[in-house]
C-alpha cells in the first residue's frame, strides 16, 4: 500500500511543471566614498514586479530614492527581460558597517542573502549643491464632517500647510518627445499629526485610472511603499509623499489632457483643553484637489520620415568583433544607440545592400533606467555579416539612423563610422556554413536530426494519466478490500 502511494505521489509530481522564478539580489559595492550612494537591487527575470518586501535597514545608512531599470536581450529568437528595483541608502559617516543576512519575498518567493562587510571612505569628490525646490500650492477645499453632528465646544480645527499637486516637467512636447508626470502630497513636517491617509488604496485606484493616457505610450516607475522625502519650500521643511510617476510619449497630435484630482484626508481636529479623561483630537475630513492639466502636442517639422523616426536625444556607439576578416568568414558588428527617450519605438535599422557582404539580422538587446523623472537606456544590435568578395568595407554606407531631437528642434542622423578590410581572395560559390552563427548553431553538428511528431508530448501524457487513473482504481480497491 505504501508503494502504491509512493509512486502516485512520484507520478503526480512528475506531472506538474515547476513553478520556480528566476529572482535575485545583488549588493553594491564597497568600499565606497561618503558621497556615494550604497545600493541594494532586487532582480527577476521575465515577470513584472507584482510585490515585494521592504527593503533592510542598515545601522548607519539612511534609506534615500529608490529607482527601477528593465534589461531586454534578443537572442537566436529568444527574448528576456529582467526588471530591477534599486534601493539607494546614504552613509552617515565614514567607518566601516555591517549588512545583516536578510530575506526579502518577491512575487511570493523568498530570497536570501547573506549580507556585506560595508566601508565608507572620505568624500572623493564634492557634490554640487542642489536647487531649491519653489512650488505654489494649489487649490484644496475642506469638507464638513460626514456625519453631520455639531461639533463640541472643546474641539477646534487648526489651519494645516498641505497640498496635492500634479507636476508635468514640461508643458508642450512634440510627437513621441517624453514628459515627466508626477502626483505628489506636500505636508509641512509641523503638521504630521493633523493629517492621515484615507482608504488610500482604493482612492489611488481611481486617480491612476484618470491619469491613463490612451494617445500615449507610458513608462511607469514602479514602487512598492510610498515613503515621505524631505524637501523645502520657500525656507520651510516640508513632507513630500510620491502617490504617481511615469513618463509619457504622445503617439498623435491629441493634446494630454489630466482632469481635476482629488483626495480625501483624515483631518484631526485637537482638543481646546486636552486632559487625561478625553481624547486629545477628533477625526474629521478634508479633501484636497490638484489643478488639471493639458499639455500641448506638436508636429514635427517637415520631413520624408517624419512619421516613423524615432524621438529622443541620442548618440552612437559601435564595434566590431574583428577589423580584418578573410573571405567567407563571418564577424559581428555592434550598432548601439544609447540616450533618452522610448527605446521600445526603436526599430531595428535595416543595412543597406552590399555587394561583396551580406548583413543578417540582429540579435537585441534593451537596457532601460527609469530614475530621477527620466527614462535612459541603451539599444544595441548585433549584426551576423559575413563577407562575400575581399576589399576594404565602410560600415557607414550600409548603416545609418535617422531620429529626431526634440531639444534643438532638428532631425540628425548617426551614421557607423568603423571600417572592414576583408582578406583572401573571391570565392562567390563557398558554402554559407563558414559563417559563424554563435554558439546556438554551432551544436548542429552533434544534435540528433530525426524527425519528432508534434503530438509526442501529447501521447505522453496521455499514457501518463492512464496509468495515475490505473494506480489510483487499484490503490481504492485494496484500501476498500482491507
Amino acid at each position: 500500500m505504501r508503494l502504491i502511494s509512493f509512486i502516485v505521489v512520484l507520478c503526480l509530481t512528475l506531472v506538474v511543471p515547476g513553478l520556480a522564478q528566476q529572482v535575485g539580489i545583488e549588493l553594491g559595492k564597497s568600499p565606497l566614498p561618503i558621497n556615494e550612494y550604497y545600493t541594494i537591487s532586487v532582480n527577476i527575470q521575465d515577470q513584472p514586479f507584482k510585490e515585494y518586501t521592504p527593503f533592510p535597514s542598515i545601522e548607519g545608512f539612511k534609506k534615500s530614492s529608490k529607482y527601477s531599470a528593465t534589461k531586454t536581450m534578443t537572442v537566436g529568437g529568444k527574448t528576456t527581460v529582467i526588471r530591477s528595483i534599486i534601493q539607494n541608502y546614504a552613509a552617515l559617516e565614514e567607518g566601516e558597517y555591517e549588512l545583516a543576512p536578510f530575506n526579502m519575498t518577491i512575487n511570493g518567493q523568498t530570497v536570501h542573502s547573506d549580507g556585506a562587510s560595508i566601508e565608507v571612505t572620505p568624500m572623493a569628490v564634492k557634490a554640487s549643491p542642489q536647487s531649491p525646490l519653489v512650488i505654489v500650492p494649489e487649490l484644496e477645499a475642506p469638507e464638513e464632517a460626514e456625519d453631520g453632528l455639531q461639533e463640541q465646544q472643546e474641539y477646534i480645527e487648526k489651519e494645516d500647510n498641505a497640498f496635492l499637486s500634479l507636476y508635468t516637467s514640461k508643458k508642450e512636447v512634440f510627437v513621441g518627445e517624453g514628459v515627466n508626470v508626477a502626483l505628489y502630497f506636500y505636508l509641512a513636517t509641523e503638521d504630521q499629526r493633523l493629517l492621515d491617509f484615507y482608504d488610500f488604496a482604493n482612492q489611488i485606484a481611481g486617480i491612476l485610472k484618470l491619469l491613463k493616457q490612451p494617445n500615449t505610450w507610458e513608462e511607469t516607475f514602479e514602487f512598492a511603499e510610498i515613503t515621505p522625502e524631505e524637501v523645502s519650500i520657500e525656507g520651510k521643511p516640508y513632507l513630500r509623499f510620491k502617490l504617481y510617476e511615469s513618463v509619457l510619449y504622445p503617439i498623435n497630435l491629441e493634446p494630454i489632457k489630466f482632469p481635476q484630482l482629488s483626495l480625501k484626508m483624515i483631518k484631526y481636529k485637537v482638543a481646546k483643553t486636552p486632559n487625561l479623561l478625553t481624547e486629545d483630537r477628533k477625526e474629521g475630513y478634508k479633501t484636497f484637489y490638484a489643478r488639471e492639466r493639458v499639455i500641448k502636442v506638436k508636429e514635427l517639422p517637415p520631413h520624408p520620415l517624419r512619421n516613423v523616426v524615432p524621438v529622443g536625444n541620442y548618440m552612437l556607439r559601435e564595434s566590431l568583433s574583428k577589423k580584418s576578416v578573410p573571405v567567407n568568414k563571418s564577424f559581428t558588428y555592434l550598432f548601439q544607440v544609447e540616450g533618452e527617450g522610448n527605446l521600445a519605438a526603436i526599430m531595428s535599422p535595416v543595412p543597406a545592400a552590399q555587394t561583396g557582404l551580406e548583413f543578417y539580422p540582429p540579435d537585441v538587446r534593451q537596457d532601460v533606467t527609469r530614475r530621477s523623472g527620466r527614462v535612459v537606456g541603451a539599444k544595441s544590435f548585433s549584426y551576423a555579416v559575413l563577407p562575400r568578395e575581399p576589399g576594404d568595407y565602410n560600415m557607414g554606407d550600409a548603416l545609418q539612423w535617422i531620429y529626431f531631437n526634440p531639444g534643438t528642434a532638428t532631425y540628425d542622423t548617426l551614421q557607423a563610422n568603423l571600417a572592414v578590410t576583408i582578406t583572401g581572395a573571391s570565392n562567390s560559390d563557398a558554402m554559407v556554413l563558414s559563417r559563424d552563427l554563435g554558439s546556438f548553431y554551432n551544436i548542429i553538428e552533434n544534435e540528433d536530426s530525426k524527425l519528432v511528431s508534434l503530438h509526442l508530448f501529447d501521447d505522453i501524457k496521455r499514457y501518463t494519466n492512464i496509468i495515475l487513473l490505473v494506480l489510483l482504481v487499484v490503490s481504492s480497491f485494496i484500501f476498500l478490500k482491507k
